[in-house]
């Protein structure tokens, strides 16, 4: 018997779809998803969606139609670096405001170690 081909989800004039469609494992090299563009130290920039990858889930259940959607490496921009401020400062409501150490205890408002001296 031979082997059904996917082209439920080829599309890549977008004309079906309204945007262009692959489906897994046909995806042009140049486009990524967001995670791989961030695997690669990369954000999508000021581009939206480029094309977009539909698969039929298999979670039990009625069967739904997934989408990833995909970004033109070519566009990407490198991602941001934070600035001296966001590197320094340390995340509201984790530290210890005697110590700034990140063990907080959120019932005492300090690290353990500075609620055992103040109650020495």
């Amino acid at each position: 018997m031979a082997r059904r081909t996917r082209t439920r989800f080829w599309d890549p004039s977008g004309r079906r779809y309204g945007i262009p469609t692959y489906p897994r494992k046909k995806i042009p090299p140049h486009l990524r998803t967001l995670r791989q563009l961030a695997a690669e130290g990369l954000r999508p920039g000021d581009q939206g969606p480029q094309a977009q990858v539909l698969w039929c889930s298999r979670v039990p259940g009625p069967p739904r139609v997934r989408a990833a959607y995909l970004y033109d490496v070519r566009l990407a921009l490198p991602t941001r670096t934070p600035g001296r401020r966001t590197r320094t400062t340390a995340p509201k409501g984790r530290t210890c405001p005697q110590c700034l150490t990140d063990a907080i205890d959120r019932r005492l408002g300090v690290c353990p170690d500075c609620a055992e001296e103040a109650a020495a």
